[in-house]
């Protein structure tokens, strides 16, 4: 009987908590940031490199492969031109960096690197369905008494930021679609 129990016991843990599993997951009206659509019936897009109109060289290739990235990850991107249902072209409009901390009036101890883009989707014909401006992210990065340091945590902060760029474009572009 001991072991019977122990069984019935175990059985109504098990249906309770399905029970409550089954509530967490049907919340209302809960889903995933940019799990939706592209807009417009897109099915499948192609990105464009990004204009440069910073003074950091690179920044284009970089964020352009990111944004890539995302939506090949999604399976959104096309493989040629030609197979495109969209267009995606965008603006690098700025990449500033600002002391953020600092040991004394002329020296830095970390900056913050802030990149806005703006885009635009456009359909095979040209015509915009899909346009934000002011697209930002930000990443902190350590200053050093070596330059070269001190660069090299740049890079790595604009590599940071690009992903979540990217990240944060698709969403932005597949939000309530």
């Amino acid at each position: 009987m001991k072991c019977g129990g122990t069984v019935l016991i175990n059985l109504r843990v098990a249906v309770v908590l399905t029970v409550i599993a089954g509530f967490l997951f049907s919340a209302c009206g809960y889903k995933f940031v940019g799990g939706g659509d592209l807009p417009s019936s897109v099915k499948r897009v192609s990105i464009a490199v990004l204009e440069n109109k910073t003074v950091e060289s690179g920044i284009e290739k970089t964020i352009t492969n990111d944004i890539i990235y995302e939506f090949i990850r999604n399976g959104k991107v096309a493989a040629k031109i030609d197979d495109a249902d969209a267009y995606l072209t965008g603006i690098i409009e700025s990449a500033n960096d600002e002391a953020i901390s600092r040991k004394s009036a002329q020296t830095s101890l970390e900056r913050r690197i802030t990149v806005i883009l703006s885009l635009k989707l456009k359909d095979k014909s040209g015509k915009i369905i899909w346009t934000r401006k002011g697209i930002a992210a930000d990443q902190a990065f350590t200053v050093t008494a070596d330059k070269y340091e001190t660069e090299k945590n740049k890079s790595t902060a604009i590599e940071l930021l690009s992903k979540r760029l990217a990240e944060n474009v698709y969403n932005r572009l597949t939000d309530s679609f």
